[in-house]
């Protein structure tokens, strides 16, 4: 009798329904980035394949923004602070349809669209920075007006000012691991930059003052696979993690981020398709759903429909 009731609260487990989801059709794109403009009540998303920026409304009406033949792939997007512009991440890391041997790893792009027209009003080569290889990832702003970027394959943050000019801003020791290093940004009120090491699954805070003052931030477990993350306030942070564990994770400070503490997270049985990065709208958290599970399985029918799913959290025992 006893197995029989564990078998059927296994079953009833198994068989929850994933939170809310906005389905919306988007042939080929893959989606990694996202972000929500309230103005205008969309999400912005991009596209790993195609390169393309796309909206989607809350009701899953998909359309696109911004193409640009020149274009390889999209990754992270973010609307700047004064709502008009969004800035992406372009370049050509991994699964481009347009890929080629000039630009595979080596492109690296910082453009802004003007999200009213679907214009280009900037597109800042980022590439001639730092030797090596390149894989333009996430987007994070301060309140000067400056934009930083992570490149997961130089190791490196770049810092583009309001004037368009490119600089290096950190190539801290914590930014290096083998594969895919720094990933997802925020920045801190406080006066630092928090970055997800995807390879090394650790957080590190990046002094603004003295950015090669970088240290990791102490916390009870590692995240291999972080991406997007998510500044919630002062003292809770968002993370994405993919790599099979596919799970969004709340983390609490108490201490401007020496030390923090998971204490959220969603439930397996969300069953979130290899989530990538994370936008609030109004006072709910959404999570981009970009399938690459898909990609690096070589799948030959690429997906029509994408989701960007609705994240509820639970305490962590």
């Amino acid at each position: 009798m006893k197995k029989y009731i564990l078998l059927l609260i296994s079953l009833a487990s198994f068989s929850q329904e994933p939170t809310k989801r906005i389905n919306f059709e988007a042939p080929g794109a893959y989606p990694e980035g996202v972000a929500f403009d309230k103005a205008n009540n969309v999400f912005y998303v991009s596209s790993a394949r195609l390169g393309t920026v796309g909206k989607v409304t809350k009701d899953g009406k998909y359309s696109v923004l911004y193409e640009d033949k020149s274009l390889k792939s999209t990754y992270g997007v973010k609307l700047h602070p004064d709502g008009k512009k969004l800035f992406v991440c372009a370049g050509d890391a991994n699964y481009s349809i347009y890929s080629t041997p000039d630009t595979k790893k080596n492109e690296a792009r910082l453009l802004t669209i003007d999200v009213k027209s679907g214009k280009k009003l900037a597109d800042i080569d980022l590439s001639q920075l730092v030797p090596g290889e390149h894989f333009p990832n996430d987007i994070a702003f301060d309140t000067k007006g400056n934009a930083y970027i992570t490149d997961s394959y130089a190791y490196v943050v770049y810092k583009v000012d309001a004037s368009g000019k490119a600089t290096v801003f950190s190539k801290s020791e914590l930014l290096k691991c083998a594969g895919v290093g720094p990933n997802g940004i925020v920045f801190h009120p406080s006066g630092y930059l928090l970055v997800a090491n995807n390879g090394t699954g650790a957080l590190v805070k990046i002094d603004m003052a003295n950015p090669a003052n970088a240290v990791k931030v102490k916390i009870d477990q590692f995240f291999p696979g972080a991406d997007g993350l998510l500044l919630n306030d002062n003292n809770t942070l968002t993370l994405v993690q993919n790599g099979g564990v596919n799970k969004i994770f709340k983390i609490r400070t108490t201490d401007n981020w020496a030390t923090a503490k998971v204490t959220e997270s969603t439930a397996t049985e969300d069953r979130f398709a290899y989530p990538s990065t994370a936008a609030m709208a109004d006072t709910d958290t959404w999570i981009m759903n970009a399938n690459f599970s898909e990609l690096a399985e070589g799948n030959n029918v690429p997906s029509k429909k994408f989701s960007i799913q609705l994240a509820a959290f639970k305490p962590v025992k």
